[in-house]
């Protein structure tokens, strides 16, 4: 209860600041290295005790609230990496299971193998917001262009990547990939991420980024937690792929080799 806590807090101050959407990071409520652990703290998501206090926060703040995801039990006792979109009225209208699994084992010895817990997800989603469409992706998603290309080509004006990017790897990557996403889709990034060391020395990035759909970064939270607040125009989207319109010139190739 602890991170729901902690984490409902910056919901809270965000939209005492004006925000009207907000997102929130991957593995919200619980970041758990020790699978045994991990299968002991997850619930089915009738019963996620996080989803049910972000549901009643939504309604309480009359906000829209992305959870950026929660470990929940899917049918055949495996356990889904999930996002939820949650509306004012504390409606569940779109879930997202992660398609891509992080399975590497990195020079400074640092392992993960999300496969041999996760389930993987097999479909891409997109929702409706006031706004515009939202295409919604998880963390590692961001490495593969080619969801970020169909979210767009199938509406998406802003797209989710709730994170826990590892420090590694956050260092050398994070920003050129959110942003070169940005630049591909002509969509507005909204990444939240979580950030400092966690159980079993996992490290985890930060850098939480909202970048606009030219590839600029209009908001780094850096790397401690807070949060990062700005006006969005949706606007913008339409404006970047008139003058990049990679998503209209695209055309379907075959490989030789």
């Amino acid at each position: 209860m602890d991170n729901i806590d902690v984490a409902s807090a910056l919901v809270k101050a965000a939209a005492a600041d004006g925000a009207v959407f907000i997102s929130l990071p991957e593995c919200v409520a619980l970041l758990e290295p020790d699978t045994n652990a991990l299968l002991r703290k997850s619930f089915k998501e009738v019963e996620h005790p996080a989803l049910k206090a972000f549901c009643a926060l939504a309604v309480d703040l009359q906000v829209w609230l992305h959870v950026g995801s929660l470990a929940v039990f899917s049918e055949n006792g495996r356990i889904a990496n999930r996002t939820f979109l949650i509306d004012p009225d504390g409606e569940i209208t779109a879930t997202y299971d992660k398609i891509h699994m992080f399975d590497v084992e990195l020079a400074n010895g640092e392992a993960y193998r999300e496969s041999a817990v996760y389930e993987a997800g097999k479909a891409a989603v997109t929702a409706e917001l006031p706004w515009g469409r939202v295409g919604l992706t998880i963390c590692y998603d961001v490495r593969f262009a080619s969801l970020y290309f169909d979210l767009a080509t199938s509406g998406a004006k802003f797209i989710g990547v709730p994170s826990a990017f590892t420090r590694t790897t956050g260092r050398a990557h994070w920003h050129v990939l959110l942003r070169a996403r940005a630049i591909e889709t002509g969509c507005w990034i909204f990444a939240a991420a979580q950030c400092g060391d966690h159980a079993g020395d996992r490290r985890t990035y930060g850098h939480s980024l909202i970048v606009d759909p030219w590839g600029n970064t209009v908001a780094d939270a850096g790397e401690k937690p807070g949060f990062i607040i700005t006006d969005i125009d949706p606007a913008q989207v339409e404006t970047a792929r008139r003058m990049v319109p990679s998503l209209a010139n695209a055309q379907d190739y075959s490989v030789v080799a």
